[in-house]
């Protein structure tokens, strides 16, 4: 293993960040683009102690990539046969591909080699692979996808379950609240983060039989829960955390990403309908790349999975050089925070009580 890029302080712990090769569009290209990113002492300066990086995949195609970049020496390079496409089921690939990249990925963390996976391959793969290879921490019964939503005043929401769990019981939507107040105690630096349960209206009576239930016991926990929120508030201030299942919370994200698009495409449309539209557009250039980098998708990417032995970060599948390098910071925040720790002693303090 080569010696660590960079380090910020002789007391800060050897951060290990394992990136999968063959995830995403634009592999292997675009993963080694963002390696070469992140071996930058601007990059390390964000966290506490010094970054290790591997890669796993392929040797034969990876090698010669990295000896082409000139990072050969920096890299670790973890050797795996096999590669699960992004048709490839999640049975299919937890039964037939073991030797795939996500598979060895996820078998060097659970043996402590490296701390984190971070891919942007097969979802349900991803998932399915390291449930079974990490399993899941003392006290939680199924692992979330936890994704950071913008919020106003440069702020953002935390909302989880993105996708992971279809259908919950009132004790799986608790255990995704600690999880996700814990996250945001950890890598965002709030002290007692607000936590919403996310239903069609924020009065009690509303909701389905699970969410009301599911709302009374949050508010005996020691969590702040903050009670029912609506869809409308995930991009405000009044709310920090935002609980649903994995149906509602993955429409909700997807709507989200094409509402994005909508509006990106309809400015841009407007902004060169004329000339007196484009003169306009170039007055107010900064103020609209301001606006561009705010709502950026590629800044928020990086999708915790939330409540395994061991952290696995998922990127978008069409994720470029720059979004991938966003994914490797949350891996590495998650790391410097010990946030594994601190999620499992949150929920044994929380049976406990």
């Amino acid at each position: 293993m080569p010696d660590p890029a960079y380090t910020n302080s002789d007391n800060g712990r050897d951060i290990r960040i394992l990136v999968d090769a063959h995830g995403g569009d634009a592999a292997p290209d675009m993963v080694l683009d963002a390696l070469e990113m992140v071996l930058t002492a601007k990059f390390a300066a964000q966290f506490s102690g010094s970054l290790t990086f591997g890669v796993v995949g392929q040797e034969e195609l990876l090698r010669p990539l990295l000896r082409e970049r000139g990072i050969e020496a920096q890299v670790s390079l973890v050797p795996s046969t096999d590669v699960i496409g992004m048709s490839d089921s999640p049975s299919h690939a937890l039964r037939r591909k073991k030797e795939s990249s996500i598979h060895v990925g996820a078998r060097m963390v659970r043996d402590g080699f490296w701390d984190a996976l971070v891919s942007a391959g097969n979802t349900g793969a991803l998932m399915a692979i390291s449930k079974v290879i990490l399993k899941t921490l003392p006290g939680i019964d199924r692992p979330a996808i936890a994704s950071m939503i913008p919020a106003v005043d440069d702020g953002c929401t935390l909302m989880l379950d993105a996708g992971a769990n279809s259908e919950c019981t009132s004790d799986h939507l608790i255990q995704f609240a600690i999880m996700g107040s814990c996250y945001m105690q950890a890598t965002e630096g709030l002290q007692t983060p607000r936590v919403g349960l996310l239903n069609i209206g924020s009065e009690d009576i509303k909701g389905t039989d699970v969410i009301k239930l599911t709302s009374t016991k949050l508010a005996e926990t020691d969590l702040n829960y903050i009670g029912n929120v609506e869809g409308t508030d995930l991009f405000g201030n009044d709310v920090d955390v935002v609980v649903c299942d994995g149906f509602v919370g993955n429409v909700a994200l997807k709507t989200m990403e094409g509402t994005a698009r909508f509006l990106a495409s309809s400015m841009r449309k407007e902004l060169t309908s004329g000339l007196v539209a484009k003169a306009g557009a170039l007055l107010s250039r900064k103020a609209l790349n301001r606006f561009k980098d705010r709502v950026n998708p590629g800044k928020y990417n990086g999708a915790p999975l939330l409540g395994l032995n061991g952290i696995v970060v998922k990127s978008h599948g069409g994720a470029d050089a720059e979004a991938f390098v966003s994914a490797v910071a949350v891996a590495c925040k998650e790391v410097d925070a010990n946030l594994t720790d601190r999620i499992t002693q949150s929920v044994q303090e929380m049976v406990e009580a």
